[in-house]
């Protein structure tokens, strides 16, 4: 039979590399200060649907929305088995919240007739949680979120496993569904060389056009027809093509407002030294638990 599974993927700012940089003024995220990274918990989604695809058959779509860097995850993702790619990018989606975000998602979702729509359970760079449940809400779609494990796949019938925190729950639900997923609900595969070779010279039309711009000889049409022939032609669709209402994209459909930035230094009144020996750890032990700091 086999399954078609969309996997909603973002690239991030490293959150483990912040600097004095990491936000403008106007309280949105200066991407270009911070290096990029494959969101982790979107790789646990990716691993879930390729074991789909490996277990029951059917086909992957890796989809983006982002600036054209936003390319590399997708290769990533075409790299790991996915067979598909699909880059929305706009200038019209900037400063999209949460709510614009899934909004435009949903517009890109709904032309792939999806029977299984993943996400990862949130994104390193906002920590929100709430795209997929609001892609679920504005897909129309039954979700399971914080899925650990996939319990059983019938026809169109789907059983998971969902970590509640302090227990676990099976729900049952029909397909087309939506999941998010956990990070403890698989090891992501690495890189297949196999597909590594076929996909490396992957682009986006937009990429092509970008190394048109220092080399003129490059046939930008041309180029993308044989990615395209050879199966490696990274999708690129705009919010005309999606046929978006811009009323709800970008800045002007989204109601989250930033009030304020403050950057938060937690500074010592004073200081003191510990001598790298036992009798030195004794004594700093022995005083902490004195102030009841420990124990």
């Amino acid at each position: 039979m086999g399954y078609n599974c969309v996997v909603l993927v973002k690239q991030v700012p490293d959150t483990k590399r912040i600097t004095g940089q990491a936000m403008n003024e106007d309280g949105t995220v200066n991407r270009a200060a911070l290096p990029a990274v494959f969101n982790p918990e979107d790789l646990n989604a990716l691993e879930l649907a390729l074991s789909i695809k490996d277990q029951y058959g059917g086909h992957v779509t890796v989809m983006a929305m982002g600036l054209p860097a936003a390319a590399q995850v997708l290769r990533e993702g075409l790299y790991r088995g996915a067979d598909q790619a699909v880059l929305i990018t706009d200038r019209r989606c900037a400063a999209s919240d949460t709510l614009a975000t899934s909004y435009i998602l949903s517009c890109g979702v709904k032309k792939l007739n999806a029977d299984i729509v993943l996400c990862g359970r949130q994104a390193i760079d906002g920590d929100t949680a709430q795209v997929g449940p609001q892609l679920a809400e504005k897909l129309g779609l039954p979700q399971i979120t914080y899925v650990e494990n996939l319990v059983k796949l019938e026809g169109k019938t789907i059983i998971a496993k969902r970590n509640m925190g302090n227990g676990w729950q099976e729900v049952k639900s029909t397909l087309p569904v939506l999941m998010t997923v956990l990070d403890s609900a698989n090891e992501p595969r690495v890189c297949r060389a196999k597909q590594l070779m076929k996909c490396k010279s992957a682009k986006c039309r937009v990429e092509v056009q970008e190394a048109a711009k220092s080399d003129p000889s490059i046939d930008v049409d041309g180029v993308c027809k044989d990615l395209e022939a050879r199966d490696i032609l990274i999708h690129q669709w705009d919010l005309d093509f999606l046929q978006a209402d811009l009323q709800w994209c970008g800045r002007d459909g989204s109601p989250t407002k930033v009030h304020r930035i403050q950057s938060v230094v937690l500074a010592a009144k004073d200081t003191k030294s510990i001598e790298p020996t036992q009798g030195g750890i004794d004594a700093m032990v022995h005083e902490l638990i004195v102030d009841h700091t420990i124990g």
